[in-house]
C-alpha cells in the first residue's frame, strides 16, 4: 500500500498528497514500532490508551522495553471513553512535556484524541490499532462531540499507522462488525458526491472514487470471512478503512466516505449526549444508516420529478418552525446547527430554483449514478445478515416518529448535498418519511 502515501498528480488538476509516512499492516508487523520512534527522531514517546487495551499494550511496553526505550504513559481509567472536551483535557494534563511523540494505542476515540494531542504538542504520531473498526486511521481530522455537536476537528494525520493482524483478530465482533459497517457506508458516499457534483458543481475526482470502490469491493468479497478472523478478511477491512482516510486527505473533504448515512449516526449520537438514548458503535449506526439511505434512493428511482411540487414545498417550508423542532430533538447541539444555516442558506428560497433546474436537466444522470453505484437493498440486506450486522433501526430503540425527524436533522449536520437535501429541493420529504 506504500504507493498510495506518494504525492500524485492527478487528471482532475489537483496533486492528491496524504499526511501518512508509514503504514505497516499484517501478522507480526508491530515489530517495526522501535524502529519508526527512531525513524522520526523521537527519544520518549508518550503511550495513549484505554482500559481495554491491555493486550496491545503490553505488546507495545514490552518491545519498547526491549528497544531500551523510555516512556511515560497515560490510560483513560473509564472504559467507555467519550470524544469530548473532558477526555481531551485529561490527555493534555497528563502530558509528559520530556515526550516527543504520541502513541495511540487503540482504535476510534484513542485515535481521534491522539491526533489532537500530537496537533497540540507538534510531535510526530503513530498509532497502533486495535480493532478495524473506523476510518479515521488516515485522516487529518478528529471527530469529537463539542457543545453537544459532532464536529470534525482539524488535527493531525498519522504520521505511522501498525495494523498488526495478530492484535486486529483479538477485537471483539462488535468492532469487526463496524468496520465493516464503516466500509460499507462508502456505496452511499460515493453514490451521494456524484449526485453533489451534479447538483452543486462540488468539485469531484473520479480516481479518489475508483480508490474507494476498489477498497469496498475487497472488503465485500472477503466479507464471509470476516467473523472467523480470517487474515484475508482483517486485512481487507483494515486497509480499505486506511484507504478511506486516505481517499479524504486525497480530496480534502470528507465526500469519499460519508454522505447521509453517516449523518444518521451523528444525530442519534448527539441525541445520545443531550438525552441518554441508546447509542451504538459508530460503523454499527453507518450500517444502519445506509439501509435507510438505499432503501430511500430506491424510492426515489422510482419517481417522476414534479417541478411544481417542489417549488411548493419550498414555498411553505417555515424554517422557524423546523429550527423550533430542531431544539426540542437534538438540544444544546441544535444551536450551533441553526447559526450555521444562517451563514449557508440552504433553505433559502431564492437558491432553490438553480438547484432544481440542474436536479430536472440531470434525472437521467442521476438515475444512472443510483443504478451504478449502490446495490440492491436486497443484496445490501444478504450483506449485513452474513456477518451478524443488525438492520433495523429499532435496534437502538428508535421508533417511526424519531427516525423521520432524525432524516429531516441530516440536512443540517454539515452543509453537505446529500439525500435528505435532494428530497427537500425534490418535496419529497414527507413521502420519504412514510417510508422509514
Amino acid at each position: 500500500m506504500d504507493h498510495y502515501l506518494k504525492t500524485l498528480p492527478c487528471p482532475c488538476g489537483r496533486i492528491h498528497c496524504v499526511g501518512v509516512k508509514d503504514l505497516f499492516v499484517g501478522k507480526g508487523v508491530i515489530a517495526e514500532l522501535p524502529g519508526l520512534i527512531r525513524k522520526y527522531g523521537a527519544s520518549r514517546p508518550f503511550l495513549l490508551a484505554d482500559s481495554n487495551t491491555s493486550t496491545a499494550g503490553l505488546a507495545v511496553c514490552a518491545l519498547l522495553e526491549e528497544a531500551e526505550i523510555p516512556w511515560s504513559s497515560y490510560i483513560f481509567p473509564q472504559s467507555t471513553v467519550e470524544p469530548d472536551e473532558r477526555s481531551v483535557g485529561a490527555a493534555v494534563m497528563h502530558f509528559d512535556p520530556k515526550c516527543d511523540l504520541v502513541i495511540g494505542i487503540g482504535s476510534g476515540v484513542v485515535n481521534d484524541i491522539g491526533k489532537i494531542l500530537s496537533n497540540l504538542r507538534g510531535c510526530p504520531y503513530i498509532i497502533v490499532a486495535t480493532a478495524p473498526s473506523m476510518d479515521g486511521y488516515a485522516s487529518a481530522t478528529s471527530s469529537m462531540s463539542m457543545d453537544g455537536l459532532k464536529v470534525s476537528l482539524n488535527s493531525r494525520c498519522a504520521d505511522g499507522i501498525i495494523g498488526d493482524t495478530d492484535i486486529l483478530k483479538t477485537a471483539p465482533d462488535h468492532m469487526l462488525q463496524s468496520g465493516l459497517g464503516d466500509m460499507l457506508a462508502k456505496f452511499v458516499s460515493i453514490a451521494e458526491w456524484r449526485i453533489a457534483h451534479i447538483v452543486t458543481g462540488e468539485y469531484y475526482c473520479e480516481q479518489v472514487a475508483a480508490l474507494i470502490r476498489s477498497a469496498v469491493k475487497k472488503c465485500v468479497d472477503n466479507a464471509a470471512g470476516l467473523m472467523r478472523r480470517e487474515e484475508d478478511a482483517l486485512s481487507a477491512v483494515f486497509e480499505g478503512l486506511v484507504i478511506g482516510g486516505i481517499a479524504m486527505a486525497y480530496a480534502g473533504v470528507s465526500r469519499p466516505a460519508s454522505g447521509v448515512e453517516h449523518y444518521f449516526s451523528h444525530v442519534w449520537d448527539m441525541r445520545g449526549l443531550e438525552f441518554g438514548t441508546p447509542v451504538d458503535l459508530h460503523g454499527i449506526q453507518c450500517a444502519i444508516g445506509t439501509r435507510l439511505a438505499i432503501r430511500l434512493y430506491e424510492a426515489i428511482k422510482n419517481l417522476t420529478p414534479d417541478p411544481e411540487a417542489a417549488a411548493t414545498a419550498v414555498k411553505a417550508f417555515d424554517l422557524p418552525g423546523w429550527n423550533d423542532q430542531l431544539r426540542a430533538f437534538l438540544g444544546k447541539g441544535a444551536h450551533t446547527m441553526i447559526a450555521q444555516e444562517e451563514k449557508d442558506g440552504k433553505y433559502d428560497p431564492e437558491k432553490h430554483p438553480a438547484r432544481l433546474t440542474r436536479i430536472l436537466e440531470n434525472w437521467p444522470q442521476i438515475l444512472k449514478i443510483l443504478e451504478e453505484e449502490l446495490p440492491s437493498s436486497e443484496a445490501f440486506d444478504r450483506l449485513l445478515e452474513s456477518v451478524g450486522l443488525p438492520k433495523d433501526p429499532g435496534y437502538l430503540g428508535i421508533d417511526k416518529e424519531t427516525l423521520c425527524l432524525t432524516f429531516r436533522a441530516t440536512r443540517d449536520i454539515r452543509d453537505k448535498y446529500v439525500l435528505s437535501r435532494l428530497a427537500w429541493d425534490l418535496g419529497i420529504t414527507d413521502s420519504l418519511c412514510q417510508l422509514l
